[in-house]
């Protein structure tokens, strides 16, 4: 499967709650994530446009491998999810068993999200409002789709993104943009 999304810096969240809210969006109740990011030991994942990391939500734990971005409109690329046992002992054992393997930490990314639920063009949607530490705040919308509908994915997107009032999509992560600020 691919995770199509397009990612958007906002000042505020205030007219894109209403408007999701005036679509009959589900709001889930915001949750604080800390992604934990690691570097293989036989390349450089910013060279090939890779990445691994742990994510940690509460107490759950789900270890997530990006493939490099495609081409396109939209943020496109593979994505494999596969949950962790949870609690701290789980997430610090899978820490300590890659950084054995030679994977080095390289940074850690926080934020707090707010996740709606809706439908569009036969697609289920996430609008992801983000408020990163360090970096700052950005409506994500995402679907997941086979590689056959993506094309079809894409016009959805972008056309959720204008009825939503977003422009200025941006496609760096956010470990890209928070490793960025870092170093300048």
């Amino acid at each position: 499967m691919l995770e199509i999304e397009m990612k958007f810096p906002v000042t505020d969240f205030g007219s894109v709650e209403q408007k999701l809210a005036t679509w009959q969006a589900r709001r889930v109740q915001p949750i604080d994530e800390a992604d934990h990011y690691f570097n293989a030991p036989d390349r450089d994942f910013a060279r090939t446009d890779e990445a691994l990391r742990l994510r940690r939500i509460g107490s759950g734990n789900i270890i997530t491998y990006k493939g490099p971005k495609q081409s396109g409109p939209a943020k496109t690329r593979t994505e494999i999810e596969v949950p962790l046992a949870s609690g701290a002992e789980a997430a610090d054992g899978f820490c300590r068993l890659v950084e054995q393997l030679g994977y080095r930490p390289t940074a850690v990314v926080k934020k707090r999200r707010t996740i709606w639920h809706f439908s569009r063009g036969g697609f289920d949607l996430q609008a992801c409002l983000d408020q990163v530490e360090e970096v700052g705040r950005f409506v994500e919308v995402e679907i997941v789709a086979a590689q056959e509908r993506r094309a079809e994915a894409e016009r959805v997107l972008q056309d959720v993104a204008k009825e939503l009032g977003l422009h200025g999509s941006e496609k760096k992560s956010y470990l890209e943009m928070l490793l960025a600020r870092r170093e300048s």
